[in-house]
């Protein structure tokens, strides 16, 4: 960094300018990184506790700049007309007022008796100025104003309307030159950067105005990306609960299909079906959540299959080979259902003897492989793209797996025709952090 006495006066006074901006913006960025500044951002109507927050987050390093000023000789930390000003346009005349005392105060012992009146003052009037000013129109204001200054202008002249973004401007540039006045007339009773050129003033104006604009311009991005992830929340639970609304016609369907089977030819196992299937029906309706433990969809599937094996008898072999690190898994809820039932319906319903299903689950790192295999007819070869994409519970799997976990995780269908079929999920191994995505 060169010396400020080797720069000449209007080179370091635009040195010093183009500094506060980036001091400002810095501030601004580290500030909304903080989810409880965030929260503050979020809501317009603020209780006391809430502002005091804000006067503070905002008041104690920008105070700190003022200090760093008056020790350090850093004439670029000190943001008085810009900090409390900003700080009264977005959370009120009286944050703006504490922070202007807080920013105040240190200047009065160098003798600067007027920066405290001035900061209070910076701080009320962009307080109130946010009272009558539409809460929108303040976040709309924007880094870029000058590009669509004309047409403001036009509009507040010709149609005689109150032009807001006008009026936010005028304002910080109406007590920039304020400060210079009271500055020049008692240059050790108020600190400013006086410019010397027209060109100079012009560039002290622009700084001021900016210096509030780019805060907010942040903030308000910060608002802006917040809102949109609340929103992507709510559009994939929207997507969960349709999906899973699928699910559950779909299988009550086929068990209903399958009862009605049998109710001519043997009553009493139809019956037996029945009772199983109210109970497992009844589960359902206990369960609201997206998500439960893998331990919880066994359970669930056991129902299931006793439903099954009802049906086929003792052909039907179930057999589990469960990882005991995986039980605690959370996975969406009805996952393997669908995988079953179609082991079951389409690999060994047409199977002549003894049907085998194997459940199994593994941990390999940071992920759990899930496998349902059936030693079914198979699926001819080239098909497995087909199937899985044509059958209501296969495409629900597959189409949920890509809505929680991204485009990178999908069914995977492998299979050997007259042998079987394995149906294999692959998901990231997540404890119970993750019903918080429902």
């Amino acid at each position: 960094m060169v010396p400020h006495t080797q720069l000449p006066g209007g080179q370091f006074l635009l040195f010093t300018l183009m500094a506060k901006l980036a001091v400002g913006a810095v501030l601004a960025t580290m500030l909304v990184r903080f989810p409880w500044f965030r929260r503050i951002l979020l809501t317009e109507k603020r209780d006391w506790p809430a502002r005091l927050v804000f006067a503070a987050s905002v008041g104690i390093p920008l105070t700190a700049g003022v200090i760093s000023r008056l020790l350090l000789n850093y004439n670029a930390l000190d943001l008085t007309l810009a900090g409390t000003f900003l700080a009264g346009l977005l959370a009120g005349p009286y944050a703006g007022a504490i922070v202007g005392v807080m920013m105040g105060l240190p200047p009065i012992f160098a003798g600067e008796w007027g920066a405290l009146p001035f900061a209070v003052g910076c701080g009320f009037a962009g307080g109130g100025l946010r009272e009558i000013c539409p809460k929108e129109a303040i976040w709309h204001f924007s880094p870029l104003f000058f590009t669509g200054l004309h047409r403001h202008v036009w509009r507040l002249v010709r149609r005689f309307e109150i032009d807001w973004v006008v009026i936010l401007l005028a304002a910080p540039i109406a007590l920039e030159l304020i400060a210079q006045a009271v500055g020049t007339q008692w240059p050790a009773r108020l600190f400013v950067l006086q410019p010397h050129t027209w060109s100079l003033w012009a560039a002290v104006l622009i700084s001021t105005v900016l210096s509030i604009a780019i805060p907010i311009k942040i903030w308000n991005s910060a608002r802006t990306e917040h809102r949109l992830q609340e929103q992507e929340k709510l559009l994939m639970a929207s997507r969960l609960d349709a999906l899973a609304s699928q699910i559950n016609p779909h299988f009550l369907f086929n068990t209903l299909t399958s009862i009605s089977s049998l109710i001519r030819s043997e009553p009493e196992k139809a019956r037996t079906l029945i009772v199983k299937l109210s109970g497992l029906l009844r589960r359902l309706l206990r369960s609201q959540e997206h998500f439960v433990s893998l331990r919880d969809e066994l359970e669930a599937i056991d129902e299931y299959l006793d439903i099954e094996s009802i049906r086929f008898g003792p052909q039907l072999k179930i057999e589990k080979q469960i990882d005991p690190a995986t039980l605690d898994l959370i996975v969406p809820s009805m996952l393997l259902q669908p995988l079953v039932e179609n082991s079951i319906k389409h690999g060994l319903s047409q199977k002549l003897g003894e049907g085998r299903i194997t459940i199994r689950s593994v941990r390999e790192r940071e992920h759990a492989i899930i496998d349902v295999i059936d030693n079914g007819v198979g699926i001819p070869s080239g098909d497995a793209s087909r199937v899985k994409g044509s059958g209501i519970g296969l495409r629900n799997v597959n189409e949920r797996l890509h809505v929680i976990y991204g485009a990178n995780y999908q069914l995977q269908l492998d299979s050997v025709p007259g042998e079987g079929t394995c149906a294999r999920i692959v998901i990231p191994h997540m404890g119970v952090a993750a019903r918080g995505i429902a």
